[in-house]
Parts: structure tokens; C-alpha cells; sequence
């Protein structure tokens, strides 16, 4: 089976619903509480074995990167020492990070239409706003070792059946509207729906930010282009896949789904990784109950 070497993370939106807070800093790179989600993001595929991540970024958030992008670390070894190293740059030693300009935000296929003439082979592709989380743990316990396993869990479905697949996660009834909801059978993606209503929904089960596309994804996209689909191109680019061999759902039970596109959600979900981390969820903990007391 062949490997996956490449991984695209899509961070090219202009993040409209998290202004202000994302007016300086793209929210790609917000922290959750101490660790920014582009950090997390880099280390979850590192983790499932890429060498190339591609980052397909607007160009502003690449003028606002370009420091990292370019020197890879800008802190000295002699600056919060107790931390380790991988915490304080973009990138790890052996992974390349490649990035690419999307001018105009069109869709996650328009997305990955920027990177995939670099690819070669079946490749993972990642939103960049979305969080998955296993282990709950703060910057002393930065790097792939520590990171989601989310990734990793693709990539391993997709070397055992070689077919593409998308990771889903269950979420509550009053949720459901937000996402893509996907109707299943026998493991297998049979429907996309978006953002329906409880009623409508084919199951409790959405899309979750985390993809295994096929090698042949470029000539798939050549039959849908943008120009006539619009950000529709990525259902149909789905579809496609659904009716040409079909795809795997990999259920990512017992993760935190943490999403920055709106401001209360993100919110909840600094409270959530804050009180289930060891350093810190104790005194969060405390005083949230004081708080709340009062």
C-alpha cells in the first residue's frame, strides 16, 4: 500500500465570524489557552507520518507568518528554557512545511486546488480550524508524541482498505445544524447533508475537519471546476468519490471536536482543554466554582 507523504492544511479563510480577535492574528494561529491550533494541527500529522505539509494560507496570513515561514524559530535557546523547543517554532526537524497562496476563499476543494500540483500520491488534508483532541496536555508536551491521533487513524484506514476516507464525529441534537451530516452504511459514506435540521439529519454523525483524499483527486476536480460550481465543488468532489469506490467513515469516538469559528465556541472550548488538563484544570476548576458560587 502506498504511503502518505503529504498533508494540506487549509488556513486560507478570511475568518470573518472570529473578528475582532482574528483583526492581528489569523485564527488558524489563536491558542488554545498556551498553544496555538496551527501548532497542534502540524504535530497531529507529523504524527501520522507526513514528511511535506502544505499551507494553504490568503496572503495576508502569509505576510503575517512569513517570520516563521522563512527562520522557522524566532526565540533564542535561551528564552523560557523549560519549555521544549518544537513549543516555540512552526515546524519540526525531517517535516517540510510548504506554503501556498489561495487569493480568493472558495471552498475547501478551491483550497486544496493550490497545493495538489505538489502531490503525489493519496494525501490528508486538514481545516484549519478545527481541533481534535485525545490527550490534554500544555506546552511541556509539545510535538507529534503528545499530539491527536486523529490523523494517524486515517492514514492507518486508508493502508488497510486503500480507500479514501473522512473522520466523523457524534455530536449533540441542538449541534447538528452547524456541520456536515453524513448518512452511513456499513461504514461507508453514503450521504452529505448540509447543516440540516434535527428532523432532516441522517445520523448524529458530522464531518469533522479531517480527510484522505485519493491520488487521483486533481482529475476529480477537473470535472467540477470552480468556475461553475462554486464552493459546491467540494460536495461534488465528495459525491464522486462516494459513487466511485467509495467512502470510509472513520469514527473518532472519545475526542474533544474543539472549532474556532465562532467566538463562543471557541470559548467553551478554552474552559473544556483548561479543565481537563493536568497543570492547570485544578485551579481552573476552583476558581470556576468560586465564581459561579458568588
Amino acid at each position: 500500500m502506498a504511503e502518505i507523504n503529504d498533508a494540506i492544511i487549509l488556513a486560507g479563510g478570511g475568518g470573518t465570524r472570529m473578528l475582532p480577535a482574528s483583526l492581528y492574528a489569523p485564527k488558524e494561529t489563536l491558542p488554545l489557552v498556551d498553544t496555538p491550533i496551527i501548532n497542534h494541527l502540524i504535530w497531529e500529522v507529523a504524527r501520522a507520518g507526513v514528511s511535506r505539509i502544505h499551507l494553504v494560507l490568503s496572503r495576508r496570513k502569509k505576510d503575517i507568518l512569513n517570520e516563521f515561514l522563512e527562520n522557522g524559530i524566532v526565540h533564542g535557546p535561551k528564552v523560557r528554557t523549560e519549555l521544549p523547543r518544537e513549543s516555540l517554532k512552526l515546524g519540526l526537524e525531517g517535516v517540510r512545511i510548504i506554503p501556498h497562496i489561495q487569493e480568493n476563499p472558495g471552498g475547501v476543494a478551491d483550497a486544496i486546488s493550490t497545493a495538489i500540483s505538489r502531490i503525489d500520491g493519496a494525501f490528508l488534508v486538514l481545516l484549519g480550524d478545527m481541533l481534535l483532541m485525545d490527550e490534554h496536555v500544555g506546552p511541556k508536551h509539545s510535538g507529534p508524541e503528545f499530539a491527536s491521533s486523529a490523523s494517524s487513524r486515517l492514514v492507518s484506514m486508508f493502508e488497510d482498505t486503500g480507500l479514501p476516507n473522512v473522520g466523523i464525529c457524534s455530536v449533540e441534537s441542538n449541534e447538528i445544524s452547524k456541520y456536515g451530516v453524513v448518512g452511513l452504511s456499513d461504514g461507508m459514506v453514503v450521504e452529505i447533508m448540509e447543516k440540516p435540521s434535527l428532523e432532516e439529519a441522517p445520523s448524529e454523525y458530522v464531518l469533522c475537519g479531517r480527510y484522505v483524499m485519493p491520488g487521483n483527486t486533481r482529475e476529480i476536480l477537473e470535472q467540477y471546476p470552480i468556475s461553475e460550481f462554486g464552493e459546491m465543488q467540494s460536495i461534488q468532489l465528495l459525491n464522486h468519490i462516494m459513487e466511485n469506490g467509495g467512502l470510509q467513515a472513520v469514527k473518532l469516538n472519545r475526542m474533544k471536536m474543539y472549532d474556532s469559528g465562532d467566538p463562543l465556541a471557541w470559548l467553551k472550548s478554552q474552559i473544556d482543554h483548561g479543565l481537563n488538563r493536568s497543570d492547570i484544570g485544578r485551579n481552573l476548576e476552583n476558581w470556576m466554582r468560586e465564581r459561579l458560587g458568588s
